[in-house]
């Protein structure tokens, strides 16, 4: 069973806000400035999956309607401005309940989408892995399973009273069983994914490099960071969520050790926890680093409410007593007299599309990773051994080599635990 896509290529939306005069977000953006970036943002994700913004709709209210979320009054001023836009799908910038959805399609006459289907539109259209691809899959299937009772004609609606039972209500229950049927399909296939990724993270640790993660606010410049500091060619876009599937590579570090670097999914407020569940391949990559570089975009206005977003999904994740380095990225978009503000010894200030600022972020993640003594030794590998060879000049450094009575002779300087891999019995050396 497929599930629709919320949202077709270039097709009109009207957005929705509903935000609260006494808002919870905290210190920072006033209420009605903090939901005007809210809607920004709405627009931006809905531009991400494709769709053309023909107008938005704010509404600043005490408290939100259990029934409509904004009532019936603003319901119709929505219709009136769905209609005059010719959009023919609405975007709020909430979460609704089923009962809320089924209400609002029912007074708008039009197709009503909720801020948690407008992201799985845009993981599903980003995902690439078979893993990532598997988890889009599992959140729509959960996301639609309390949903299908009231969808209209592409899934049966259940009713009650007299004249409702019989035939619709068999029909439903089959969708609902087909649905967890195929749930638990795909949780099977989806563990089955995590067992061979975990046999690559113990091959990685069988070669144990140190590894810091990337994470932060969606679109706040991670994937380009990525590519700045590792030399890669990840896809950078100013879509929103355009990474989903996990990425690390290997970077070298002054001190003249290598350690990995993982670029990760970006955050995004009032994410689900479901949603966050269904993209561990990515944040297990952050659950096994021994560094948390929290990057944040300093050009936006926003960017204190994000950081705090980040930071709560960092401590839902358990990794808030996890070492972190504060990167205040897009730097180069800052004037003069703002650039004071930042970096002062809790960062460093960067710009990963200039180049700026990456020396000293560097230094920054050497002295923060936890290292290792270095072994001078001097070892003798068969000529065949071209693995063991190559694994000195790639975690080590070779001072010299040369063929003696038809094998290889290196004198080279390697971690301690690379060394204690390497014949203890056939090198000789001194730990510094």
């Amino acid at each position: 069973m497929k599930t629709p896509q919320p949202v077709a290529s270039n097709e009109r939306v009207l957005l929705v806000g509903v935000g609260l005069k006494r808002p919870s977000h905290g210190p920072g953006l006033g209420a009605a400035e903090y939901e005007r970036e809210r809607l920004e943002e709405l627009g931006e994700l809905a531009r991400s999956a494709g769709a053309e913004v023909a107008a938005a709709v704010v509404q600043m209210r005490e408290g939100l309607d259990p029934a409509t979320l904004v009532g019936r009054g603003k319901l119709d001023e929505i219709r009136a401005e769905a209609l005059t836009h010719g959009a023919p799908v609405v975007v709020f910038d909430r979460n609704l309940t089923p009962g809320q959805q089924r209400n609002i399609e029912k007074a708008l006459d039009c197709r009503v989408i909720d801020r948690t289907q407008l992201i799985l539109d845009i993981f599903a259209r980003h995902a690439r892995t078979r893993e990532g691809m598997l988890q889009v899959e599992l959140s729509q299937l959960n996301y639609m399973l309390p949903r299908l009772a009231g969808r209209g004609v592409e899934l049966s609606r259940l009713g009650g009273g007299i004249g409702t039972r019989g035939p619709g209500e068999q029909k439903l229950e089959t969708d609902r069983r087909r649905i967890r049927d195929r749930i638990k399909h795909v949780r099977d296939e989806i563990e089955l994914v995590r067992s061979r990724r975990r046999v690559q993270r113990n091959a990685r640790r069988d070669v144990p490099l140190p590894s810091a993660a990337l994470v932060g606010y969606t679109n706040a410049g991670k994937s380009t960071l990525f590519n700045a500091l590792t030399h890669a060619d990840v896809l950078t876009s100013p879509r929103m969520f355009a990474t989903l599937d996990p990425t690390v590579r290997a970077v070298e570090l002054p001190s003249g050790h290598r350690a990995l670097l993982s670029d990760t999914v970006g955050f995004i407020r009032d994410l689900p926890p479901g949603l966050i569940a269904a993209f561990r391949a990515t944040l297990e990559e952050a659950e096994e680093a021994a560094l948390i570089l929290h990057v944040t975009d300093v050009s936006s206005a926003a960017h204190t409410e994000q950081d705090a977003e980040v930071v709560k999904i960092l401590g839902e994740l358990g990794l808030s007593d996890r070492p972190r380095i504060h990167v205040f990225n897009k730097g180069d978009k800052l004037a003069a007299d703002e650039v004071a503000s930042f970096g002062n010894g809790a960062g460093v200030l960067v710009s990963a599309l200039r180049g700026t600022g990456l020396e000293e972020l560097l230094a920054r993640i050497d002295a923060a990773l936890p290292g290792e003594g270095l072994v001078r030794m001097q070892i003798e590998l068969p000529l065949e051994d071209g693995r063991t060879l190559a694994l000195l000049h790639e975690r080590g450094h070779v001072f010299a080599s040369e063929l003696r009575n038809a094998r290889m002779w290196v004198d080279a300087e390697v971690p301690q635990s690379l060394a204690g891999q390497l014949q203890p019995a056939s090198s000789r050396g001194r730990r510094r």
